[in-house]
């Protein structure tokens, strides 16, 4: 009976004492597809399930480890409530992971990770085992809504906060988008100047004109550069992604002012041959006023007609018998190059016709007259 105490003394003489949170080095004797067992040197087995491997739920332990593998694993409890000593792979890996992250936040390294989750509040972004949580207020530099989009995304980010005992990691990647947002907008700013064409796309429309992203800058195409013409609608004009040619109208510290008025398109540059005084043209009712109605000549070239000038008869109102769209054809009556300003009458067409119908009976009449003298001979 003492030899076989001696040998069971011996036994667990030769068997390591482990406790909780220390760590040890097991070698596989089992994998199966929701755990790992170790030995571990132990009287009992080491368990790590697959929850504690890894923070990737679709692991797969077949083929993440194999009979004899050698792991360093830390322990969580020495006994399991069924004998077994429960083992975690993943939290050792985030203790060294919090190394690293208290080492880039020192640092202000920049780190690429993963999006696991797009979180309501934020997202939640795999580096290696380790998670960090980045508010939504510090995704971007703007207000989004919707973080789905980043789901399954690498992005750059640096840690602002790293407390293991809470467990608390957080990023910040607006402070990247802002400062290589600044960094384009410097470069922008250093290559264009006032007169250049350049390309942009359509980011955003408002009543008052469109923000056209320039590559590193917006510019600004205020309605009223839209076009030599009148635009009522921006949104009628362009769709957001659309891409457009823009001049550098200014540049007044980062903001720019754009024009799609160019000299090339200026209705304004033919417009006093084809618009001279005495000149009969045609054109379309644009709008109404009290005093006489705007007529559109050609995109860009806007013509008064005057109320007194709308007809031979006396008008009121130009809407007694005039109506938006309608083409009328008019006289030219005056041409102001400088102030852009054309005078039309349809009044004094009228009272050109009358004359040339007046003089017309008494042509009628000579001609038959010079008729039967020819007749006589």
């Amino acid at each position: 009976m003492s030899e076989e105490r001696s040998f069971g003394e011996l036994l667990e003489e030769s068997l390591v004492t482990i406790h909780n949170n220390e760590v040890v080095e097991g070698t596989v004797i089992g994998v199966k597809d929701s755990e790992i067992i170790l030995n571990i040197g132990y009287k009992a087995d080491g368990i790590l399930t697959k929850n504690e491997y890894s923070n990737n739920p679709d692991v797969d332990l077949t083929k993440e480890v194999k009979l004899d593998d050698k792991l360093t694993v830390k322990v969580l409890k020495v006994n399991d409530g069924e004998g077994q000593v429960l083992l975690t792979y993943k939290r050792l890996q985030q203790d060294k992971m919090n190394k690293i992250f208290e080492e880039a936040m020192e640092k202000g390294e920049v780190l690429t990770g993963t999006v696991a989750t797009a979180l309501k509040g934020g997202l939640s972004v795999a580096y290696g085992e380790g998670r960090i949580f980045i508010p939504a207020s510090l995704v971007s530099d703007v207000y989004e809504r919707d973080l789905s989009k980043y789901a399954g995304q690498e992005i750059d980010f640096v840690l602002t906060e790293v407390n293991p005992r809470k467990r608390r990691i957080i990023g910040d990647r607006r402070q990247l988008v802002v400062a290589k947002k600044k960094e384009m907008q410097e470069e922008l700013l250093a290559k264009i100047e006032v007169g250049m064409m350049i390309e942009g796309t359509v980011k955003n429309l408002t009543d008052f004109g469109a923000f056209i992203d320039l590559g590193g800058a917006d510019g600004l195409l205020h309605i009223s550069e839209m076009s030599w013409g009148r635009v009522e609608d921006p949104k009628k004009l362009f769709k957001v992604g659309d891409q457009v040619n823009v001049m550098i109208k200014d540049i007044v510290g980062t903001k720019i002012a754009l024009t799609m008025k160019l000299d090339s398109n200026n209705p304004w540059r033919t417009a006093p041959e084809k618009y001279a005084k005495g000149n009969v043209v045609t054109g379309k009712v644009a709008r109404m006023t009290d005093f006489g109605a705007f007529v559109e000549l050609e995109e860009g070239i806007d013509a008064l007609l005057h109320v007194s000038q709308i007809s031979i008869e006396h008008v009121e109102k130009p809407s007694d018998v005039l109506k938006a769209g309608q083409d009328i054809t008019a006289k030219v009556v005056d041409f102001n190059e400088e102030a852009k300003k054309i005078s039309l009458s349809i009044k004094a067409l009228e009272i050109e016709n009358q004359k040339e119908a007046e003089e017309a009976p008494a042509e009628e009449t000579i001609e038959a007259d010079n008729a039967e003298a020819d007749e006589e001979v």
